[in-house]
């Protein structure tokens, strides 16, 4: 993962969905079935994910979406399921995705004003 000079130490709901690509109601569901996601809350009562709760939950998610288990199979298989702290890991913040929207629609505006220029010579 990335690494800058400042680690982030807490991710917010919103940030864990779009990282991992659940809605946050699936997180929240995810808690209360599986005790080993328990993420923290700030003074406004806002979850906060560690980057092992974070870890925590691409694993339930591969578990279930991808190896078909079921929520008690997944239970089962997290009993023995350690998280790997590596040093300084962090996750990539979620802008460069807006980029990748910016270019979108400037090539789409670019190939609007192609199609109008070409119907404007065709006019004259």
């Amino acid at each position: 993962m990335r690494s800058s000079g400042i680690k982030k130490l807490y991710y917010s709901i919103s940030e864990v969905s779009a990282l991992t690509g659940l809605e946050q109601y699936v997180l929240r569901y995810w808690e209360t079935e599986f005790e080993q996601l328990s993420p923290a809350k700030n003074r406004a009562g806002n979850r906060i994910y560690t980057t092992k709760e974070i870890k925590i939950i691409w694993e339930i998610k591969r578990l279930l979406r991808e190896e078909m288990y079921t929520i008690d199979g997944a239970k089962k298989f997290l009993e023995t399921f350690k998280v790997e702290p590596e040093q300084d890991e962090q996750f990539p913040l979620i802008a460069p995705k807006k980029k990748i929207q910016d270019e979108e629609i400037r090539n789409d505006l670019l190939e609007v004003k192609s199609f109008l220029e070409n119907v404007l010579t065709k006019l004259k």
